[in-house]
């Protein structure tokens, strides 16, 4: 049975009275308990602002000192009633990747009397040119209106051209938010790939388990080539850093291209573990020819053009800071060290290749 919406006080005595208006703040956050959202509320409370999640309440555990509200989004009745709840200086949507355009028009909606901007977490997915081209803001973007189902942009189980579908329910939702809103209040955060502490999609994890085994390590294509993974908590404080600007607000996030590598990240994983293991670097061509799934047998490996190739220049340009790949490594494998596991999650199950396989086709070089 869903839970019941209700709200109950975070940590007590935090007082904000008598503060600027920054570290006044008072923030929603939609989401708020794994991964980017629980980065946001932690980077929030540390600026010491008032900081209130709505969640299910099924997974993940608040972060202490927020105010909780449970309730689900697709719910009306519960999103007018935390509404009622308000008002906020800022929304942070870190939970809309799963919600159909029309979900998050209704909360948008139902939010824009009582919170003055709204920052949208969204995805480079929303291109039409991604994973193939290089992006930019100037790139186009699919279609997807504000008020579509969950059935927009699906595809036959036959068809064999690009999926835009996940692409198409993104670029619905920023319109959706942006409707709500209007242009002048709303920021659209584009990333894409974020990595570190509470990963529940299980790429560097995996790739961190794999260094820690030893052993002879198949690695995907060139050592050279760029990547742009960035990590969780530079997007949460740059999700915040948004939250008290003016103005329509767009940006891309990634790595600088060209900092990271391929060859990097994975000598970074192996130096992490202190492990052993020795790379062979495998040819492009010849895993492609073995028949492996690209993105997610072997994580973060995809032979696309466009798929590395992202400017993210105006987020750097807005204050947006990436740390080196290196230390998000270092510290993923610590807090996987400590005990720590990710809120569970189906994609976890995608990602890694089967030791027999990657034996295989280490076999088939030799």
């Amino acid at each position: 049975m869903r839970r019941a919406l209700t709200s109950f006080a975070g940590r007590a005595g935090v007082s904000l009275e008598g503060r600027g208006r920054i570290g006044g703040m008072k923030l929603l956050v939609l989401g708020g308990t794994w991964f980017l959202g629980r980065a946001v509320v932690a980077g929030a409370l540390a600026r010491g602002w008032e900081v209130t999640t709505f969640t299910r309440g099924w997974s993940g555990a608040p972060v202490p000192g927020a105010a909780v509200v449970h309730g689900d989004r697709t719910d009306g009745a519960d999103v007018a009633r935390l509404a009622g709840l308000g008002p906020w200086d800022a929304v942070i949507d870190t939970s809309a990747s799963e919600l159909a355009p029309r979900t998050v028009l209704m909360g948008a909606t139902a939010l824009a009397p009582v919170a003055g901007r709204y920052v949208f977490v969204s995805t480079v997915n929303v291109y039409r040119g991604w994973p193939d081209e290089a992006l930019s803001l100037e790139s186009e973007v699919l279609d997807g209106p504000p008020e579509a189902d969950e059935e927009y942009g699906r595809l036959p189980a036959d068809w064999t051209g690009p999926d835009w579908y996940y692409g198409r329910q993104k670029a619905g939702a920023e319109r959706a938010a942006v409707a709500a809103f209007g242009a002048g209040r709303v920021s659209l955060l584009r990333p894409g790939v974020i990595l570190g502490r509470g990963e529940y999609v299980g790429r560097l994890p995996w790739w961190l388990r794999r260094a820690e085994r030893g052993g002879e390590i198949l690695a995907p294509g060139d050592p050279a080539k760029s990547i742009q993974p960035v990590d969780v908590r530079d997007v949460a404080a740059f999700a915040l850093d948004q939250s008290v600007v003016s103005g329509g607000q767009v940006h891309n996030l990634a790595a600088p291209i060209g900092r990271e590598t391929m060859g990097g990240f994975l000598t970074a994983c192996l130096e992490a573990t202190a492990s052993t293991g020795r790379l062979t670097w495998v040819p492009d061509e010849v895993l492609v020819r073995s028949g492996l799934r690209q993105w997610s047998e072997i994580p973060l490996w995809r032979t696309h053009a466009g798929v590395w190739n992202i400017d993210s220049t105006s987020a750097f340009d807005a204050g947006f800071r990436s740390r080196p790949l290196r230390e998000t490594v270092a510290d993923t494998w610590a807090w996987l060290s400590e005990g720590n596991s990710p809120v569970p999650h189906p994609r976890w199950a995608e990602h890694g290749i089967a030791a027999e396989k990657e034996r295989s086709i280490l076999a088939g070089i030799s």
